[in-house]
């Protein structure tokens, strides 16, 4: 699969907003550090993409997951119990392509509390639309994922999230 190269031209000054099924999370996005990441999810977050799709990952103390579109159509109660959906199961989709990994390039790389960060497979290039919230700090995580944003309202929100919790949409401001 080749690699993704976003049109977005990043600002550095985006915002994206999380409206979920237990409130609105405000994520200060990273555009100077990780402009590809940024442009991606741009993207994706004004295509819609994001809209109805359900967090399918929660571990406590670690991070919460979603972005995988299988969990689109699946009830908030399938993807909590850890079902398979009409389209795959959850946390194996994507969307259609991989992008650059920028953990290697990005100087401020930190996975703290209420990061958001881009998932991957053992590849390093192969994000493509699954994030994750980290929920405490993850240094370990600093040298292998790309962190593209940080939670700046609504990190409370963060910390309530739970596997099968729905993004009504998320907006770039």
């Amino acid at each position: 699969m080749s690699l993704y190269t976003p049109e977005y031209k990043v600002t550095g000054k985006e915002v994206a907003v999380f409206k979920t099924n237990k409130g609105t999370i405000k994520v200060q996005l990273h555009g100077d550090d990780a402009p590809i990441h940024v442009a991606n999810f741009v993207e994706l977050a004004t295509s819609g993409f994001y809209d109805g799709i359900k967090f399918h990952r929660h571990e406590p103390n670690f991070v919460i997951q979603g972005g995988c579109p299988h969990t689109r159509e699946m009830s908030q109660e399938d993807v909590a119990a850890g079902k398979r959906g009409a389209t795959g199961q959850p946390g194996t989709g994507n969307p259609g392509y991989q992008i650059k990994e920028e953990f290697s390039t990005n100087p401020h790389n930190k996975h703290l509390d209420g990061t958001l960060a881009m998932a991957r497979s053992m590849d390093p290039d192969s994000a493509g639309s699954q994030f994750y919230f980290c929920l405490g700090p993850q240094p370990f995580l600093d040298d292998g994922y790309t962190v593209f944003g940080d939670t700046i309202e609504g990190l409370d929100i963060v910390h309530k999230l739970e596997r099968g919790d729905v993004i009504e949409s998320v907006t770039i401001a």
